[in-house]
């Protein structure tokens, strides 16, 4: 039966898988800014040849042609560069969790790198395939840099204006430009591909060993910044296998984008962690925004504990003072779907609740 060590081991690996994103994010964006250099360069010569009151947006669209190649150049090798080091990632991750339960003595099967790569390739990113996912934020940036060229011109600013205002300024690091915001789409992308990767290979490696691991169990970080989707999910049961049930609860295993945690939303930081047959609980403990807790202390249990600062900052002002009343717990926020409920719609539920809260 697996030792506490497992869990903890589990819980560093998540860890490091988050250290091993942010450098992702490092390298990825390296591609970008070196691209960046010439895109730039060539988009300052060609409006200072653009002709005056020739900045309409199919024109200006195809004399960006050159510009609008450059940019879906850099994405394409970035696109290469990560679906690479996500190959990789993926047979390091089946060795991971082959060598978690192995040293358990628990008699678990590898799968292969092959089977490992394709459990997460073939399988939505966030709805999307992961080239698609690239491509369509290379199209949306290079129609964001002509939509901002023309408005400049409608502004009458300066075409050395223009392009400050598009790219930034390198004194400042660049951050202070209009497409920092994609620069930031990059960043979710990656974090959340190196997510969606590891949580695929973990989930086929289930799969795989169906036959000697009982359930899996959530493991959500406990702090103010987890989603409502991992936090309504945290601590819950799921059986293994191509269709995931929960066990003893009504939230659905799937969403939209995924069936595993790492993959539940953009950015997902919850893991798994599979039990044994006749295994009930997890051994130990983990740890927390606020020190060690108990392995089983699921989020609910844990903001429990936690000041109304930290449980408004996790669940809002009046769902935080809901919380605190005794009248919902973390559960009765969200729909059987494990959506997330807006405020109207839990006030529709139940109005008497929030007269007694006092909201």
């Amino acid at each position: 039966m697996p030792s506490r060590d497992a869990l903890d081991a589990a819980i560093r690996h998540a860890i490091d898988l988050q250290h091993y994103s942010n450098g992702q994010v490092i390298r990825i964006l390296g591609i970008l800014n070196r691209a960046d250099s010439e895109i730039f360069t060539q988009l300052l010569e060609l409006l200072e040849r653009l002709p005056a009151g020739s900045a309409t947006g199919d024109y200006l669209w195809e004399l960006m042609s050159s510009i609008r190649r450059l940019n879906a150049t850099a994405y394409e090798s970035l696109g290469a560069e990560l679906t690479k080091n996500l190959k990789e990632l993926a047979s390091v991750e089946a060795g991971f969790q082959y060598q978690l339960y192995a040293s358990q003595q628990v008699p678990v099967a590898a799968i292969t790198a092959e089977a490992a790569w394709a459990a997460s390739y073939s399988r939505p990113f966030m709805g999307k395939m992961l080239r698609e996912a690239i491509a369509e934020l290379g199209d949306v940036r290079a129609r964001r840099i002509r939509d901002r060229v023309r408005m400049g011109f409608l502004e009458g600013r300066t075409t050395s204006q223009i392009v400050r205002d598009i790219r930034g300024t390198k004194a400042k690091g660049y951050v202070e430009g209009f497409l920092e915001v994609d620069r930031r789409h990059i960043e979710a992308m990656v974090d959340t591909a190196v997510k969606h990767t590891a949580a695929g290979v973990r989930e086929r490696f289930f799969e795989a060993n169906a036959d000697v691991l009982g359930q899996q169990v959530v493991v959500a970080t406990l702090d103010s910044r987890t989603s409502e989707y991992c936090l309504v999910r945290s601590g819950k049961r799921y059986t293994i296998g191509d269709k995931p049930k929960p066990v003893g609860h009504n939230i659905p295993w799937c969403t939209e984008y995924g069936c595993a945690p790492g993959r539940w939303h953009w950015r997902c930081r919850s893991t798994a962690i599979a039990l044994l047959p006749g295994q009930r609980e997890l051994y130990g403990t983990r740890a927390s925004a606020s020190g060690p807790v108990d392995a089983n202390l699921s989020y609910g249990a844990w903001l429990r504990t936690q000041p109304a600062s930290v449980q408004d900052e996790a669940l809002g002002a009046t769902r935080g003072k809901l919380f605190r009343a005794g009248e919902f717990e973390i559960d009765r926020f969200a729909n059987e779907r494990g959506r997330w409920l807006t405020l109207d719609q839990l006030r529709e539920r139940d109005a008497s609740m929030f007269r007694r809260a006092g909201l």
